[in-house]
């Protein structure tokens, strides 16, 4: 049985989820209930987890067309992934491609201001991608 509770510790901002385990067995022994609270706000432990979103475009009569795009949990695996889609392009499409970092903070919606665009990728003449980091 879970119960939701206002959190004193952090002025009420965030609420404890109040975990009772055992309350049967524990009433029938006449011994003390045990409950684990753990507050969805300041108790937890940081989750932030950042990822890498890879995407590649073509660009045909001035407009960017959405190609294979995905997501990892690390930069290299992400670079690998556009590397590979950027690679199986036709040639003289116009394809390139960006990696994206984003951070996922627990219990907040992710917002533009949390991703960040790091690498811009291009093939070149000879077949071979290139990533170029961009500024912040």
């Amino acid at each position: 049985m879970t119960t939701p509770v206002k959190c004193t510790e952090c002025d009420g901002r965030g609420w404890k989820i109040v975990t009772r385990r055992g309350c049967v067995a524990a009433m029938g022994l006449h011994m003390e209930l045990s409950a684990r609270e753990d507050c969805l706000y300041c108790a937890s432990p940081e989750q932030v987890v950042e990822m890498f979103e890879w995407e590649v475009f073509t660009t045909s009569g001035g407009t960017d067309d959405l190609g294979p795009c995905g997501t990892s949990s690390g930069q290299a695996p992400s670079m690998d992934a556009l590397r590979t889609a950027l690679r199986q392009m036709a040639p003289n499409t116009g394809a390139w491609g960006r990696i994206t970092h984003r951070v996922y903070d627990f219990g907040t919606v992710p917002d533009d201001w949390s991703r960040q665009v790091i690498f811009r990728a291009t093939v070149d003449p000879a077949g071979a991608v290139r990533f170029t980091r961009t500024l912040p």
